[in-house]
């Protein structure tokens, strides 16, 4: 049994040297200027979901089962650190004329038209936002409605993420003069709670009213239920998300994409502050969407959750073919 564990510990680190070494990350494919949009060839559920994405192309996947700084995580105090919004330079541009629209099968995403993160003197220029259902991150240990992803990607590809949590709203969308004044509220959620010992930013927001831009981009959600569609969306003004994510602040961690082929060193971003859909757009966005979370994986630095299940199970069958035969029934 000694040798046979050992082996497999060896294939599994070679596998991680391999992988660590396939420098690039791909962000989600998007259609050309007129074209097609590519349907992702993953999913969630069965053979094609997250316990198997590691087979499904090999060797790129492969950090997805090897990986020890995979994403999601918990969000608990030991796995971030709190960075400030004002610290952070975080400019996206409105879209007067709309934005394309799109589904990949595997989520939907809104393709941007400007917009950068700056952080630490390193600057990521934004490429699009696409949502999952329910959050992928949790609120310590808490699950989300869903979540927001604003991927940006620097001059040496290299990937910043913001993740935003989305509740359900208890009121109609406030109007969007109005959106800003909700960065003044305070919030009784966990994430922010835990902030309270430390030197504030303002007050993170509870969104009890739904976000407008949420409710613009989700008014079109059931003209692409058809995974590889697109559509136009209405004007966006995104200056009401800008803003209170700029007012409250981020909870910072290296981890993962969490979609094939999982590639690491993603700077992860998750906003302290909510934003909130009304309960009719999020049935809306859900019969689209469908389920879209990978599971919560382990610490950042700890053994990939998916080689210790493979470990502990090779370890049974080698026990259970040295146990001796269960003598016959007399």
């Amino acid at each position: 049994m000694g040798f046979t564990l050992r082996t497999l510990l060896l294939t599994a680190s070679a596998t991680r040297v391999f992988a660590s070494c396939a420098h690039g990350t791909f962000l989600q494919p998007r259609a050309e200027e007129g074209g097609a949009v590519k349907v992702a060839t993953f999913g969630y559920t069965g053979t094609i979901g997250p316990l198997n994405w590691a087979a499904l192309e090999a060797p790129a996947n492969s950090a997805c089962a090897t990986g020890t700084r995979q994403s999601p995580i918990d969000m608990v105090d030991s796995v971030f650190t709190i960075l400030n919004g004002a610290d952070v330079q975080l400019t996206v541009n409105d879209m007067p004329d709309g934005a394309d629209f799109e589904n990949l099968g595997t989520t939907v995403e809104v393709i941007t038209q400007g917009g950068t993160l700056t952080v630490a003197d390193k600057t990521f220029e934004l490429q699009q936002f696409h949502f999952h259902l329910p959050s992928e991150h949790l609120d310590n240990g808490t699950s989300q409605a869903m979540e927001m992803h604003m991927v940006f990607q620097s001059a040496a590809q290299e990937i910043a993420v913001i993740g935003v949590y989305i509740g359900i709203a208890d009121a109609a969308a406030a109007p969007a003069a109005a959106a800003p004044a909700a960065a003044g509220k305070r919030s009784t959620s966990r994430i922010a709670r835990r902030q309270e010992a430390t030197p504030p930013p303002p007050p993170a927001a509870v969104a009890t009213r739904a976000t407008t831009l949420l409710e613009t981009i989700f008014s079109t959600v059931d003209q692409i239920s058809v995974p590889g569609t697109k559509v136009k969306t209405p004007p966006l003004v995104m200056s009401e998300v800008v803003d209170l994510l700029k007012a409250n602040a981020f909870q910072i961690y290296s981890g993962s994409l969490t979609t094939p082929p999982c590639s690491e060193g993603v700077n992860w971003h998750v906003s302290t502050a909510r934003l909130a859909v009304a309960p009719a757009t999020f049935v809306k966005a859900r019969d689209v969407i469908g389920f879209n979370s990978r599971f919560p994986q382990n610490t950042p630095g700890q053994p990939n959750i998916l080689m210790l299940s493979a470990l502990g199970s090779a370890a049974a069958a080698v026990m259970a073919a040295a146990a001796p035969a269960a003598a016959p029934a007399a």
